[in-house]
């Protein structure tokens, strides 16, 4: 079910294996114009909160807390990260993120994040 759900740097061509694409940060990314990315939608609102952002600061040594945190700030906001789930069940999803680090970002978390409801079958 997780190849349903894809993650993707900002900075990366689109393509059409995309599918939907939606940009899943708080802020819009540096040195792209807002009329030059290819994205299907920003929701921002699932992005970790601006107090956790700041907290991590891409620190790989707050990696777990910080996943431990943002799962906890999903938890609480499903209103944000439903219509994400979806647009997985109609067909593929790519969230966008900016971050540079490929393996130590919220897209990852919130990927997994979605895929394990997925799995489940259910909303929550």
């Amino acid at each position: 079910m997780t190849a349903r759900i894809g993650i993707k740097r900002v900075y990366e061509p689109a393509s059409p294996e995309d599918g939907k694409r939606i940009l899943v940060e708080r802020l819009w990314p540096r040195g792209i114009r807002k009329d030059a990315l290819e994205a299907d939608g920003w929701q921002k609102e699932v992005a970790p909160s601006p107090e956790l952002r700041k907290w991590y600061a891409h620190r790989v040594e707050r990696w777990p807390e910080f996943v431990r945190r943002y799962r906890a700030e999903l938890d609480a906001n499903a209103d944000a990260w439903q219509p994400l789930l979806a647009a997985a069940r109609k067909g593929r999803l790519t969230l966008l993120y900016s971050a540079r680090d490929v393996e130590h970002n919220s897209a990852v978390v919130l990927r997994d994040y979605l895929a394990e409801r997925m799995r489940r079958g259910g909303n929550r």
